[in-house]
């Protein structure tokens, strides 16, 4: 089904001409996430995105679904009870994306260290069980000081105790939007990007019933009107609040900035995803992930007042990343010059909660008393020692566990560092989480529009089961993800790619990689290889790739993990767009300067 351009129009046609039920505002992670949801209930669904689909924080993440151990820190077991639960329904609709890869945390004996040895042992423990991975093969393990070593050599072995390893799961997340984005459309939804919102409808009695619009393309101005909108723009929820002035101006947000470093694996290679204190003593922790040939690490966690639209990366931000990577490895020597690409994004803190998921949780943080954590170490102890059955452990978390589970949170908060909330004009906000807690999210919002809608304008919207609402490409067991992967990529390599070539495919697109190897019809346009043809001519019919940097930096991770090959790619990604969305020379002169002003910016040109 075309996702496209040229559908784009009648979509754009549709919003202006039929009244909805539900208008999202923001095509990032929570905004695709409500429009899956919403179209598979039976509701009329807009959404509109001024830019393209996860151009802000949603593609520049640190790209794992990962369960907040260090949540369990300051005990806040309700917090990494549901995150770890919400881990694998993310895994269950969207298999092809998250997959598992195991967590190194080296332990260092420092001051300001979250963790020990006997206390990463007890928090890993606890946080399998809650993920329910106890006695798999994912299950948690200890390993000595040589053994870290002799995973990481690179490692600083100075005042290094030793290391756990649990799960955690690797995560594409521009193509978890996209997914979840083309499901919605799939299912009835008007989707449309590049639209931006600019004023609020209210009705005779002063209630929002629909948005003003300006359409970034065409120049066009014209009126949505819906009975319900919904403000899902990430770190620009204040500043779309701004816009309804029967609305509450008091600040929402307080956004901070993360600033991911790319190098070649050959400067620092890591065999698998390693978290560890920065060792700076301000109770951040980093990230070195391997991808692709590539390591990146990150990341920063700054206050941010700045250009949401544009954040940058800034000398302060490298100085920082680089000391921290460089004390723990001290051999590397990573310099600014070795750094291929970066990406920096705000995150949407709810400013109540204080902090974040890298310095250490918020406010809300949920400690609990000495005597109640003792009862849990001892419980514990006694499973260990097979002295108590997994009730008794169950029912000692219970009593550390904060009012996080989904059936006992209040509206106005659907999961930690998340808040939901219907001003006194119908505006609804849904704001702050992270993208882990999407779908759990969205699901608390639809839960509060089905009410609405069912109250106060008699429409019956259908209640669905949401952990089993499977995004497009995820069509498929989630209980058998390598053979299946395996099976699509049978299917490109019977229409002539390469093995590897079919396997990236089948990876990237999943259960779509049959729609994807139909386009080898017309052969490998100029330039490219076959799989990269075909993965943009998709992109660009069914993926709303509207031009190179959609593609190439969010359809596609070119500009961040294969940077060596931009260079060879550009002009011919250029003239296949063009020719597939008649574009004028003055037309490709733009995209181009465009494009190289992405890459110039991505490889830290500037500062270089």
């Amino acid at each position: 089904m075309a996702f496209s351009q040229k559908s784009r129009q009648q979509t754009i046609e549709n919003l202006k001409n039929t009244p909805l039920d539900l208008l999202i505002v923001g095509g990032g992670i929570t905004g695709a996430g409500v429009a899956i949801q919403a179209a598979a209930s039976g509701i009329k669904t807009g959404l509109i995105e001024m830019q393209d689909f996860a151009e802000g924080t949603s593609s520049r993440s640190t790209k794992l679904v990962h369960g907040g151990i260090r949540y369990l820190k300051t005990f806040d077991v309700g917090v990494v009870s549901d995150t770890v639960k919400e881990r694998a329904v993310v895994q269950g609709i969207a298999p092809h994306i998250p997959r598992p890869f195991p967590m190194l945390m080296p332990i260092y004996d420092e001051p300001d260290s979250t963790y020990d040895m006997f206390s990463v042992k007890i928090a890993m423990d606890l946080y399998d069980r809650l993920a329910g991975v106890t006695g798999t093969q994912y299950a948690n393990y200890t390993i000595s000081k040589e053994e870290v070593l002799q995973r990481e050599p690179g490692l600083k072995p100075d005042k290094l105790l030793g290391g756990g390893v649990y799960l955690d799961f690797v995560n594409n997340d521009a193509r978890l939007v996209i997914e979840n984005i083309k499901e919605a459309d799939e299912l009835g939804a008007n989707i449309a990007s590049h639209v931006e919102a600019t004023g609020v409808l209210y009705d005779d009695n002063g209630k929002v019933n629909g948005l003003k619009a300006h359409d970034n393309l065409t120049g066009e101005d014209f009126d949505i009107h819906a009975k319900l909108v919904i403000n899902t723009t990430g770190p620009w929820v204040d500043k779309f609040k701004s816009l309804d002035s029967k609305e509450s101006q008091a600040p929402t947000l307080r956004p901070t900035k993360g600033v991911h470093l790319v190098v070649d694996d050959s400067r620092l290679s890591v065999p698998q995803p390693t978290y560890f204190d920065s060792g700076a003593d301000d109770g951040r922790m980093i990230f070195v992930v391997p991808r692709e040939g590539k390591t990146y690490f990150g990341t920063t966690d700054t206050d941010f007042n700045g250009d949401y639209k544009h954040p940058t990366v800034e000398q302060s931000d490298v100085d920082y990343l680089l000391a921290a990577i460089n004390n723990r490895y001290p051999e590397a020597g990573i310099k600014l010059d070795d750094v291929e690409a970066s990406w920096v994004g705000l995150r949407p803190l709810i400013a109540a909660n204080g902090s974040s998921d890298y310095n250490g949780g918020g406010a809300n943080a949920g400690k609990v008393s000495d005597a109640t954590f003792n009862a849990l170490i001892d419980t514990v102890n006694d499973y260990e020692a097979k002295k108590a059955d997994r009730a008794a452990v169950e029912k000692a978390i219970s009593n550390l566990k904060t009012a996080h589970a989904e059936e006992t949170l209040s509206p106005s908060q659907v999961s930690r560092g998340s808040s939901l909330k219907r001003a006194d004009d119908g505006m609804i906000t849904l704001s702050g989480g992270k993208i882990t807690d999407y779908r759990k999210m969205a699901a608390g919002a639809l839960a509060l529009i089905r009410d609405i809608l069912k109250s106060e304008y008699n429409v019956n919207a259908k209640e669905i089961d949401s952990t089993k609402l499977q995004v497009s490409g995820g069509h498929f067991d989630p209980t058998n993800v390598d053979e299946t992967i395996k099976f699509f990529a049978r299917i490109a390599q019977d229409a002539g790619l390469p093995e590897a070539d079919a396997n990236d495919l089948a990876n990237r697109f999943g259960s779509n990689t049959g729609r994807v190897v139909t386009y080898v019809q017309d052969g490998a346009a100029p330039g490219l290889s076959l799989k990269e043809t075909i993965s943009l001519r998709y992109s660009v019919n069914e993926e709303m790739a509207l031009n190179p940097v959609d593609y190439l930096l969010r359809r596609t991770n070119a500009i961040l993990f294969h940077a060596d090959t931009l260079n060879d790619l550009k002009e011919p990604v250029i003239n296949e767009m063009a020719r597939l969305l008649d574009w004028s020379d003055s037309e490709k002169a733009d995209q181009t300067e465009h494009l190289n002003q992405v890459i110039a910016e991505t490889q830290l040109d500037a500062l270089k």
